[in-house]
C-alpha cells in the first residue's frame, strides 16, 4: 500500500510503499517495513525505510502544515530520510538521503489534489496496520 506516491506527466516519481509490519519482532510491534523507490532519468532505485507509530503522526502533522516555502520530513533519525520542499509554484523538491546508499534530489510536479490524497494514503495505512503497542 503507498503511502506517498508522487508522480509527474514525465514519468519521474517517489513512491512510499508500505509492505507490513517489520517480521522478527515480537508481537505488538509496531513498526511498518517499507520501500522508497525513486525514479528519474538519471536514477531507478528501491531503497529501505523502517516506520514507527509516531513518524506517522509526524507525518501528518508535517503534511497538514505544508505550504510553499516549507517541508515535511518522514524517516531521518535512523537512516534514510525523504523531504518534501515546496516551491512557490506548488512544485515539489523531493530530497532522499540514504546514509549508507544513495543522495538524491528529484523534482516533480504532482497534481493539485495531492495533499488530500496523502492524507487518505495515511489513513488507508492505519487502518491496515493499526497500531497493536499497549
Amino acid at each position: 500500500m503507498d503511502l506517498i506516491h508522487l508522480e509527474d506527466p514525465d514519468g519521474d516519481h517517489c513512491i512510499v510503499r508500505v509492505t507490513g509490519r517489520q517480521p522478527g519482532l515480537p508481537a505488538g510491534n509496531d513498526v511498518l517495513r517499507a520501500e522508497v523507490l525513486a525514479h528519474a532519468s538519471f536514477v531507478d532505485a528501491r531503497l529501505e525505510l523502517y516506520l514507527f507509530q509516531h513518524d506517522l503522526d509526524a507525518w501528518k502533522d508535517e503534511l497538514s502544515g505544508l505550504v510553499p516555502g516549507t517541508g515535511a520530513l518522514i524517516g531521518g533519525d535512523r537512516g534514510l530520510s525523504l523531504v518534501l520542499h515546496m516551491q512557490e509554484d506548488r512544485s515539489l523538491v523531493v530530497a532522499i538521503n540514504d546514509p549508507d546508499r544513495l543522495s538524491v534530489m528529484l523534482w516533480i510536479r504532482p497534481p493539485e489534489n495531492w495533499i488530500a490524497e496523502h492524507h487518505d494514503r495515511l489513513e488507508q495505512v492505519r487502518q491496515t496496520w493499526p497500531s497493536e503497542a499497549l
